[in-house]
């Protein structure tokens, strides 16, 4: 729980009325004091079934910032599973702190005890920070995680599959907008090369596009340009690229108004979760702009398509890929949805995931 220090730190309202604002059913606040573990669990919808979602650590510079960042990607969840037609809900885990100084094997295996309490309500999985091995030693202590090696009956690492499914929304929507969903020759700049990233990246290497990345860690920039022959911009550089695609695939909210004033791609499609700082007002600005969005939460989905895979039992990744490649299908769709609609691709596709959730929800109650 959280406690009465870390209360008053909160703007008077502020926890239920952000709760209220995005429609989560629960949100749990996990505190232990010998390890050190702050950790906050958002769990936005259960219709379609148990929520489910990574957990991500990072050094946020407070605890409001920390909870906005999980109640976002939480309904985030709620939609990327609705949309993929997977029967899962909405939820997502945020630890704060230093991942180089606090993850150790008590730390982990405490966070896993909150996640046990929840009786499977919540499914946790990897994230931004966490890997394969801290799943194990989550696992240590719930049976209700993801994520888990493959030499475990596990699905791994979901990277591949989540920029396979990015890649087959980029090349959708480059359909709609260029005519052909071939890239040869477009010049595309990634945002990030981590994990998806550097997958992504050598997705579009054997399209022979014309490839500029950008990224904190030199060390990465420095091997992923060697091996792809990309070309290595400033992080603050690559909003001004003359290029055709931006595809940001490293933490949310680069689409904003600084940012929209800078740009002159064609498209966006990229990995990285809510690259809207404002889903409304960015999301119509980009088709004024006449600059077509893939909705991240529908093009990154192949991290979640694979958890489901592991999920369902008996583990098998060319089925997971196998879904990840409807992506492409339903974000044409989507894209011509929001033309005929006159709608931002955005709330057209969030359209899209409430319909299911109200349909099923239907003949279902909420766990």
């Amino acid at each position: 729980m959280m406690d009465v220090n870390e209360m008053e730190k909160v703007e008077d309202g502020f926890l239920f009325s952000e709760v209220s604002q995005l429609g989560h059913e629960q949100v749990v606040f996990c505190h232990d004091e010998p390890t050190g573990l702050k950790a906050i669990i958002g769990i936005h919808n259960t219709v379609l079934g148990p929520a489910c979602g990574g957990t991500r650590m990072w050094n946020y510079t407070n605890e409001k910032e920390a909870l906005t960042d999980v109640l976002r990607l939480s309904r985030g969840m709620t939609y990327k599973s609705a949309i993929s037609g997977l029967n899962l809900g909405g939820g997502k885990a945020v630890i704060i702190g230093d991942v180089n100084t606090m993850k150790t094997e008590p730390f982990l295996r405490r966070f896993g005890k909150f996640v046990e309490s929840l009786g499977g309500k919540y499914i946790t999985a990897e994230d931004v920070n966490m890997k394969t091995r801290d799943m194990e030693i989550i696992g240590m202590e719930t049976q209700y995680v993801t994520g888990l090696p493959e030499i475990r009956g596990g699905g791994g690492d979901p990277s591949p599959v989540t920029a396979y499914g990015t890649y087959m929304g980029m090349k959708a929507t480059a359909k709609k907008v260029f005519g052909s969903d071939s890239l040869e020759g477009k010049k595309i700049a990634v945002q990030g090369v981590g994990q998806v990233g550097m997958y992504l990246v050598e997705h579009l290497a054997k399209e022979n596009a014309q490839l500029y990345i950008t990224d904190i860690s030199e060390s990465k920039l420095k091997a992923i340009s060697e091996k792809f022959g990309a070309t290595v911009v400033g992080m603050d550089e690559v909003y001004d690229l003359d290029m055709d695609i931006y595809a940001p695939c490293a933490l949310g909210a680069t689409i904003n108004d600084e940012t929209l004033a800078r740009l002159t791609c064609k498209m966006i499609a990229g990995a990285a979760n809510n690259q809207l700082a404002d889903e409304k007002k960015h999301g119509y600005m980009l088709l004024d702009m006449g600059i077509t969005y893939a909705p991240d939460f529908l093009i990154n989905a192949g991290g979640i398509i694979n958890v489901y895979e592991e999920f369902l039992g008996n583990y098998n990744r060319e089925s997971a890929y196998r879904q990840a490649e409807n992506i492409y299908t339903t974000c044409l769709d989507i894209l011509n949805l929001a033309e005929n609609e006159s709608l931002s691709s955005q709330d057209a596709a969030i359209q899209l995931a409430e319909k299911r959730i109200t349909d099923i929800g239907k003949v279902r109650l909420p766990r």
